[in-house]
């Protein structure tokens, strides 16, 4: 049984050989994040690689390319490792010399300038907690409120409560964009938005075939979701920076609102973030990570990720087939029981999805085993996958970028295909492909979906239930 839930794997120094990347394709990975705040140096070299085993696997596999955008970090500190004693003053300031032990550098004057005394500055990933008790200018002391604090060069810093806009692409955003339409990256990824401003910003710097992954990482994305889901095709609920935004307790009510959000709107939703987090060393998950993913797949996400359990992780392939198993078994679990999980999606009147949600209602007959969606652009299959058909959903599309973005949504199996010419073309090629399809036998019944005139995008305007043999 083949999962419908889809699984992206972070590129990394674990997995950069050609038989690893052939094992986790193997294993169930359909997607590769790079992850641009970090060397990517080396990567053309490894997406070729990837490239070469997509044409001999015969699966699609899409490429994410994601933006570090503004994420605030110290300078560099002495020794790279420096303890702070629990309760110790602590400086943050704008000199660029190396920190030490007693002070570090925050190139951000305009940020220091507006922290205010008892403001909690979180640093690396919100490991340690520092405490604003005196402030001149620029210069901003602190008392460090955890033990067994090290500070270390370049870590994360998070600043919970203070009012920041960050509205614009950075250069080095820009310049990551060129890199990634360069190697050919079908999703461009967008880390700390607040707002739509940097979706609408990037759509004018990519190509068409490239959807848009906005991660949900801070309240202010939450207080402007709905223009954020409206505006963009994908979301990724980045759970770490999230929690660290608004506390860990909430993340699980958030998490749960996005998906039903993201369900209502047909976008696809991607969940993210330490979802095996203890596999980076050991070859066997926890009981509370394999719950972590198969609620995910119970709420109703598209999507699953691995970070560090690929890119540096001890067991990057136990990991990805644990994430696997764990996907077939809820998602059995979930055609056992339809009835609790069947969603709701917001038609608002639009044609082309009013026309495609009843192909859901179609495809529900067990005498139909799959629905073959003619997609130029990736919008049908778009909404089909967000239907959640019981049907397989096969999308055909000349564009090769349409189908490797495709790739990444729930149940799609995507096949790059000439464009049909007209009617008795669209059933030729439809033919063809049944034929290849292992899973469909003579006298099984196909639903087709297709837009005339054929070759324009977002024209979805018929359906035909085929019999196969017929």
């Amino acid at each position: 049984m083949e999962k419908k839930a889809k699984i992206i794997a972070t590129l990394g120094p674990a997995i950069y050989s050609d038989i690893k990347i052939k094992q986790l394709v193997k294993q169930g990975v359909d997607a590769f994040r790079i992850n641009f705040s970090h060397n990517t140096n080396h990567i053309k070299r490894i997406v070729s690689k990837i490239r070469k085993i997509e044409k001999s696997n015969n699966k699609k596999i899409s490429l994410i390319a994601d933006l570090q955008g503004v994420k605030l970090r110290v300078g560099k500190v002495k020794n790279d490792n420096q303890k702070i004693k629990y309760n110790q003053k602590y400086i943050f300031d704008t000199n660029n010399t190396v920190g030490n032990n007693t002070r570090i550098n925050f190139p951000y004057p305009k940020i220091l300038r507006k922290i205010k005394i008892g403001n909690k500055i979180l640093i690396d990933d919100g490991k340690f907690t520092f405490v604003v008790i005196k402030k001149k200018g620029s210069i901003v002391t602190t008392k460090c409120k955890s033990q067994n604090c090290f500070i270390k060069s370049n870590k994360s810093v998070h600043i919970p409560n203070l009012d920041i806009a960050f509205n614009k692409l950075t250069s080095k955003d820009k310049k990551d964009i060129k890199t990634a339409t360069k190697l050919g990256c079908n999703w461009i990824a967008l880390s700390y938005l607040q707002n739509e401003k940097l979706i609408l910003e990037t759509r004018q710097l990519i190509k068409k075939d490239t959807g848009i992954i906005s991660k949900i990482e801070n309240k202010h994305a939450l207080k402007n979701i709905i223009k954020i889901i409206k505006a963009t095709d994908s979301i990724m609920i980045a759970r770490g920076d999230l929690a660290i935004d608004i506390g860990h307790s909430e993340v699980p009510k958030v998490q749960l609102s996005l998906i039903k959000k993201c369900s209502q709107f047909s976008k696809s939703v991607i969940v993210a973030t330490q979802m095996l987090e203890s596999m980076i060393d050991n070859n066997t998950a926890t009981r509370a990570e394999i719950n972590d993913i198969a609620t995910a797949i119970f709420q109703g996400a598209d999507t699953v990720m691995l970070s560090a359990e690929t890119a540096i992780g001890k067991f990057s392939t136990q990991a990805v087939s644990t994430m696997t198993q764990t996907i077939l078994s809820s998602e059995k679990y979930k055609r056992q029981h339809i009835e609790d999980f069947k969603n709701s999606i917001i038609s608002n009147k639009d044609p082309v999805k009013s026309i495609l949600l009843s192909v859901k209602d179609i495809a529900y007959n067990p005498d139909v085993k799959a629905i073959i969606v003619f997609s130029n652009s990736g919008k049908s299959a778009k909404l089909v996958s967000a239907m959640r058909p019981a049907a397989k959903i096969v999308t055909i599309s000349p564009n090769i970028n349409v189908c490797r973005q495709v790739s990444l949504l729930w149940g799609v199996q995507s096949i790059n295909s000439r464009d049909a010419n007209g009617w008795k073309d669209m059933m030729s090629i439809s033919r063809e492909i049944i034929k290849k399809l292992k899973f469909i036998q003579k006298n099984d019944y196909v639903i087709i979906t297709a837009g005339l005139p054929f070759g324009k995008a977002g024209m979805t305007n018929m359906i035909r239930l085929y019999k196969v043999g017929t």
